[in-house]
């Protein structure tokens, strides 16, 4: 391994971490994120079915933003 996959590895940890502690603090701030407009959601009586594409979406382009900023850094 190069030190150059040492760093990304610990860049991965620190965003891990951070996730973590705003989950664990702040987690009943964030109801919101899984019920936005567009998440499918079946219930019957027997069978639940729960696809949140919307958020997935969100999610997706936050990420795609992030590794962006940091190849522009580079």
């Amino acid at each position: 391994m190069s030190s150059e996959t040492g760093k990304w590895i610990i860049v991965a940890g620190a965003v891990i971490a951070v996730l973590g502690a705003i989950v664990y603090f702040w987690g009943n701030k964030l109801h919101w994120i899984g019920n936005l407009p567009g998440d499918i959601r079946i219930e019957r009586e027997n069978f639940k079915f729960y696809f949140p594409i919307t958020t997935m979406i969100i999610a997706s382009l936050l990420i795609n933003l992030i590794i962006r900023l940091f190849r522009w850094l580079n």
